[in-house]
């Protein structure tokens, strides 16, 4: 059985580097959703205007901490001074993309589809969260990979 997984490394080489950007990426969106509960729970709004201006706060928190992890962990960048040139305003860029497509999707889940009977309106909001990780996921692995970290 290890054999067939070394195969499949060799075979697959961005395979390894996939799992690291997952597990970097179920970290961030413990972030993402721990600032998100809490800014509901602090102001008692869960939907409307109040869960997009939420829903990007709580994202780009999470992302800071994921130029960090992607950077040194997952693509493994060999500058330990800091980042190249241009290489934040990349990483930047990919995710305002992908902060459009996480906020885009989870607002529409909370405000355009009707939440199931029993779900409360913050069960609701968390499940439209669960939706736009999906959507961005792999957004964001193919932007670091082919734009930001391209060695």
């Amino acid at each position: 059985m290890i054999a067939r997984f070394s195969n499949l490394k060799e075979r697959y080489p961005f395979i390894p580097q996939f799992i690291r950007f997952f597990l970097v990426g179920a970290i961030n969106t413990g972030i993402d959703f721990a600032v998100l509960n809490f800014l509901i729970f602090f102001t008692e709004k869960s939907s409307g205007v109040y869960y997009p201006v939420f829903k990007f706060i709580s994202f780009m928190i999470a992302v800071t901490n994921s130029y960090f992890m992607n950077k040194y962990w997952t693509f493994k960048s060999d500058d330990a001074c800091g980042a190249k040139p241009g290489e934040f305003l990349k990483f930047l860029g990919v995710y305002l993309v992908g902060a459009i497509v996480n906020v885009g999707v989870a607002t529409y889940v909370v405000n355009y589809i009707s939440a199931p009977i029993g779900f409360s309106p913050v069960l609701w909001a968390n499940v439209g969260a669960c939706f736009a990780v999906v959507f961005t996921l792999t957004w964001n692995f193919v932007g670091l990979k082919f734009i930001v970290f391209k060695k």
